[in-house]
């Protein structure tokens, strides 16, 4: 069953860079999401779509999630170019932080003990696909209390969020560019 949801800027400010440009910007969906447009046994395929619209300073995104289980998802961006940051915390400290960049065509795994946050660096817009285990929940809790990620891409580039106590040099790994042929690894442990 497709289920369509809009995340407007509104249900987003607490986790932007540029809070001063939210006090007057207008109301708008950053992004767009497909849930469940297929399945396969216990897993789900959904689609998200981002259109370049500027976030003030910062570049569009999505809200970023932690996962209920720790099971990884699986990730492949079908049009446009993404930057998917992940990060791995212990209370307000962060032991790791790394950033993929991915173009169309290519994918990514964001682990399941790793928030993680997709980005548009781009002027066209950005659709990427995802599979997932449909007992794993988004958890926005943490992400929301700390007023974002640990980095925010911002038009002068990374800028870390202060409201972490320790944030590591940000990392760069390379994308895929196969998606496996066997998924099971997205049930987890």
């Amino acid at each position: 069953m497709e289920m369509k949801y809009k995340k407007y800027l509104f249900e987003m400010k607490s986790v932007l860079y540029d809070k001063k440009w939210t006090k007057t910007a207008k109301n708008f969906p950053v992004y767009y999401v497909w849930r469940s447009v297929k399945e396969k046994g216990d897993l789900r395929y959904d689609l998200t779509k981002m259109p370049p619209k500027m976030l003030g300073k910062e570049f569009p995104k999505t809200q970023g999630h932690d996962h209920s289980l720790a099971a990884p998802e699986f990730i492949t961006v079908t049009k446009g170019k993404a930057l998917f940051l992940h990060q791995k915390c212990r209370g307000k400290k962060v032991d790791d932080a790394y950033c993929v960049p991915v173009k169309k065509g290519e994918s990514v795994i964001a682990p399941g003990n790793y928030a993680h946050f997709a980005i548009n660096p781009g002027d066209k817009e950005l659709k990427f696909t995802n599979w997932i285990n449909k007992k794993n929940r988004n958890v926005y809790n943490f992400v929301k209390k700390m007023s974002g990620a640990c980095y925010f891409y911002t038009k002068e580039g990374w800028i870390k969020n202060k409201n972490y106590k320790r944030v590591p040099e940000l990392r760069f790994e390379k994308p895929l560019k196969k998606a496996p042929k066997d998924l099971t690894f997205l049930y987890g442990n």
